[in-house]
């Protein structure tokens, strides 16, 4: 190692439910941790700057881009992503929304938009139209015109109630 280069950082954090210590470079993105040291492939790399919320993921149970926050912020916090939300092989209420609604069409942003509905349903179990898209107003859809989405959001929230 050069005069210059930095050793790697060991970040500490839980990620869906479990602790993770791993060594990683000051630079690395929490996208690319997720994708490549940790292997959790549902967030998705969309705009590489933060534009389309594809790679929404939950940090302390706030929405957060992963595309432009990098893993070192997240030592001592716990992450999920799409992958903690189902449960012994069954959808959650968001998932079986989606899936009910036909509310994703090609499924490229759809584990962002799950994801950022999930920190919006757990701080407000029961939104309205405007709250949703309010809480979506950050990821894109190059598909739908979000209509079905909206309905996927109140249809989890119903069932949550």
């Amino acid at each position: 190692m050069g005069p210059t280069e930095k050793s790697p950082r060991l970040l500490s954090l839980t990620l869906n439910g479990r602790v993770r210590h791993d060594a990683v470079p000051d630079n690395l993105l929490l996208l690319d941790y997720l994708r490549e040291k940790c292997g959790l492939t549902g967030t998705k790399q969309g705009c590489d700057g933060g534009e389309c919320g594809a790679c929404t993921v939950l940090v302390d149970g706030r929405s957060r881009l992963s595309c432009i926050t990098l893993a070192a912020e997240c030592h001592d916090k716990e992450v999920e992503t799409v992958e903690a939300l189902g449960a012994s092989g069954r959808m959650s209420a968001l998932q079986r929304g989606f899936h009910e609604k036909l509310g994703s069409q090609c499924g490229y942003c759809t584990p962002g938009m799950i994801m950022a509905s999930e920190a919006l349903l757990r701080g407000n179990p029961a939104p309205s139209e405007d709250d949703i898209r309010d809480a979506l107003g950050g990821n894109i859809c190059r598909c739908t015109g979000y209509v079905k989405i909206i309905e996927a959001v109140q249809a989890a929230a119903e069932e949550l109630a």
